[in-house]
């Protein structure tokens, strides 16, 4: 009976921080269920810039021209910038009709063309002058930036191995404290996270400014926040 009680009572007292993630388990004689959470901080590979293409014309084919206009302006500027346009990648593309609701018939007025695209860079020098030649180009009225990581794999592994660290330490304690020995893992589960830092927006339209000297690009000589990749681990360790 005594064994049946701390078994209980460990699952109690943890409960409340552990089983909000894990599986539905039933408690074993002479275990302990823990739960805890790590992290791991790293600086990010990957920066992600997007933006809108967006036109408005009172034709969808004249819409549809100044896109076009807009979108062989995008493409200069990342050749210029050493950059493939066929890195960049387009989320969606519609076209839709803009209508008069003063009128009761509703008449079309004019017509919209947007398209989303979005960039991701490795070379964190090249932000800077991309994002300011696309507001000089008039391609977009707001862009937005995060940073992330595309190799997360290392940074998983270390942020699971802090969770069971911390949930190993708090099963040593329970044993300890009850006159028992902790023994081997019999059971585990993991939950992984990413957490980035968005800035939405970046930089808006550029307004031409006559004998206007050249100014650093919003992001210039800033560090990029580091990514936290986070883990939950729910263990269950044998008594001795």
């Amino acid at each position: 009976m005594k064994t049946a009680i701390l078994t209980v009572c460990a699952v109690l007292v943890l409960s409340a921080l552990s089983f909000a993630q894990s599986p539905t388990l039933t408690p074993l004689p002479n275990t302990i269920l823990v739960g805890a959470d790590g992290k791991f901080e790293t600086a990010p590979d990957t920066a992600l810039i997007q933006f809108n293409i967006s036109a408005q014309a009172d034709s969808a084919k004249d819409a549809y021209d100044q896109a076009a206009k807009q979108a062989e302006a995008t493409r200069q500027v990342l050749r210029a910038n050493g950059i493939d346009p066929k890195s960049a990648e387009i989320g969606f593309f519609s076209v839709n009709p803009q209508y008069d609701w003063k009128n009761p018939k509703h008449k079309v007025i004019g017509y919209q063309v947007t398209t989303s695209v979005s960039l991701k860079l490795k070379d964190f020098s090249k932000i800077g002058p991309v994002t300011q030649q696309l507001a000089d180009a008039s391609v977009s009225d707001s862009q937005s930036l995060s940073y992330t990581l595309d190799s997360t794999d290392e940074a998983k592994s270390k942020a699971v191995a802090d969770a069971y660290r911390r949930a190993r330490a708090s099963a040593q304690s329970l044993a300890t404290a009850s006159g028992r020995v902790l023994g081997e893992l019999s059971y585990a589960s993991v939950d992984t996270f990413e957490n980035n830092r968005v800035v939405v927006p970046m930089q808006r339209r550029a307004t031409p400014m006559a004998m206007a000297a050249p100014v650093p690009a919003p992001t210039e000589e800033f560090s990029p926040h580091n990514v936290t990749v986070t883990a939950h681990v729910n263990a269950m360790f044998v008594l001795k």
